[in-house]
């Protein structure tokens, strides 16, 4: 194949990806079908097998499709020689703003990847897994510097923050019109001052 003629197939296969991420977002897995998919495209339903011999491919190609960029983001982000506060805002930022960038494959990646089978299940579990690990190394060095509090359990922190962040994404999703930037805000917030007022122990005398 040429590199125009590929060129073009990446960008048609990008094109059936984001397709069959609109699909399976709106009608679940097991509701949709590659007729759906090829009728989102424009294109008829033989023509989708181009693409993807199956609709548990599409599947799996719409979940490493959701999921690879923000672990790329995460490693790039904890890798950095930022402070623990900035690199929880840019995990929080990362996270939820993968969401309106590649919201319903997201999405899909979150509700339907349990209908794939171990093998493929394996896969996206390790890259999971690796976000996950890079976000504990994050408040582990965290604890060295002295920012986070030597109780801290960095793998439950870890998992309190892509929880919270996948909720919140969920409605992004859901609502194009909420504004990203005030949830990343308050989120931020959140997670770097807490719930209790702080008080002033300084003595003034």
């Amino acid at each position: 194949m040429h590199k125009a003629g590929a060129e073009k197939y990446t960008r048609q296969r990008q094109a059936a990806i984001r397709a069959a991420a609109a699909v399976f977002a709106e009608k679940g897995f097991h509701g949709a079908c590659t007729k759906d998919i090829a009728e989102r495209m424009g294109i008829k339903q033989g023509s989708l097998y181009y693409y993807f011999k199956s609709k548990q491919e599409a599947l799996s190609e719409v979940c490493l499709f959701g999921i690879q960029d923000y672990v790329q983001h995460m490693e790039d982000i904890s890798g950095s020689e930022q402070s623990f506060e900035a690199k929880l805002a840019a995990t929080v930022t990362s996270h939820l703003s993968s969401y309106r960038e590649r919201n319903e494959a997201l999405k899909v990646y979150n509700d339907e990847r349990l209908y794939l089978p171990e093998a493929k299940r394996s896969r996206l579990k390790e890259l999971g897994s690796h976000y996950r690990q890079q976000l504990e190394e994050i408040f582990e060095d965290g604890k060295k510097s002295g920012a986070v509090r030597e109780s801290m359990d960095c793998h439950f922190a870890a998992q309190a923050v892509i929880g919270m962040c996948n909720a919140w994404g969920d409605l992004i999703v859901r609502d194009p019109e909420l504004d990203l930037f005030r949830v990343i805000h308050k989120c931020t917030d959140l997670l770097i001052n807490g719930f209790i007022q702080q008080t002033n122990t300084t003595n003034r005398n």
